[in-house]
């Protein structure tokens, strides 16, 4: 049993990784905007979370830290305000994580940091953890939390950078979205539907944080997508096949663009990722094609 400070507990990925973390055995400290909420929220699990609003409330070092802080990436679009809140939420609030953790005795064994594969850009060609960072504005916010991370003052920490792709679960997330729309049959691709989409089960994504806080695999960035991307056509057509609606209303791009501005990247453009690191590493995922994954989410 480890003593695991998490940040992002209440978010979309917290809600499934937190019990697991409990079952596990662990006791946590988990950072929140509102600690009586939270608490309500996660009851059921015990009396084994200590709910905290500001890191400066750790005054030991954590055997382990997991840190998941950042606002919804795609929940409005994106102005410069809104821009500056991505960027506090993940950037300023890991580089108060890492200062804390400074000023205190000792190191963790293991961090686990979150970064995205918005990491890499645009992309049409296979990337793996070896690429280079893209040059838009959710590349540069992924490079940048990553480097604050990398502000650590440690020498035997195994530090590990998630690179999370869009993660598939229920109830919520990027299926909450969309899931009343297909079942109405309003469903459809997005544009020409040829860009890519890198995804990955939510279980699998918790599965592979639990198998960095072993230790065992090398420590640095990977990749948490499943080894099969598919086009967003692609993507269409099996969703609207486990649901068993048609997909015939196709979303044009420019309309969206108008809408959106800057976050239609996200909808219209992509990148097929392949988790190289994590793979070579012996890792093993639970749902490695999307019907599968699928199939399980709405069986």
């Amino acid at each position: 049993m480890a003593q695991i400070l998490l940040t992002g507990a209440t978010g979309f990925v917290g809600d499934a990784l937190l019990p697991a973390l409990v079952n596990d055995g662990h006791s946590l400290i988990c950072l929140t905007r509102n600690p009586a909420k939270a608490a309500k929220r996660f009851a059921t699990l015990g009396a084994s979370i200590r709910w905290i609003t500001s890191v400066t409330e750790v005054a030991v070092m954590p055997d382990a830290v997991i840190n998941l802080s950042g606002e919804g990436i795609a929940d409005s679009r994106w102005t410069d305000s809104r821009k500056r809140i991505l960027r506090a939420s993940r950037i300023t609030v890991t580089e108060q994580l890492v200062a804390q953790l400074n000023a205190l005795d000792g190191e963790p064994d293991v961090v686990v940091s979150g970064s995205a594969i918005g990491y890499y850009g645009p992309q049409t060609d296979t990337v793996t953890e070896e690429q280079a960072p893209g040059s838009d504005f959710s590349a540069r916010l992924c490079a940048d939390w990553e480097k604050a991370i990398g502000g650590l003052d440690v020498d035997s920490t195994h530090i590990y950078t998630v690179r999370i792709g869009v993660v598939l679960g229920r109830p919520g997330g990027f299926l909450g979205r969309l899931e009343m729309p297909f079942r109405f049959g309003l469903g459809g691709p997005l544009g020409n539907g040829q860009q890519m989409l890198s995804w990955i089960h939510r279980d699998d994504l918790v599965a592979m944080i639990r198998w960095m806080l072993s230790g065992s695999p090398d420590a640095g960035a990977y990749n948490a997508t499943s080894a099969q991307p598919v086009s967003n056509g692609e993507f269409t057509t099996t969703f609207g096949d486990i649901l068993k609606r048609p997909t015939i209303f196709r979303v044009p791009e420019m309309p969206m663009r108008l809408a959106l501005g800057e976050l239609a990247d996200l909808l219209f453009k992509g990148q097929p990722v392949y988790p190289k690191r994590a793979l070579d590493q012996g890792f093993q995922f639970e749902y490695p094609d999307l019907r599968r994954a699928l199939t399980q989410l709405f069986r």
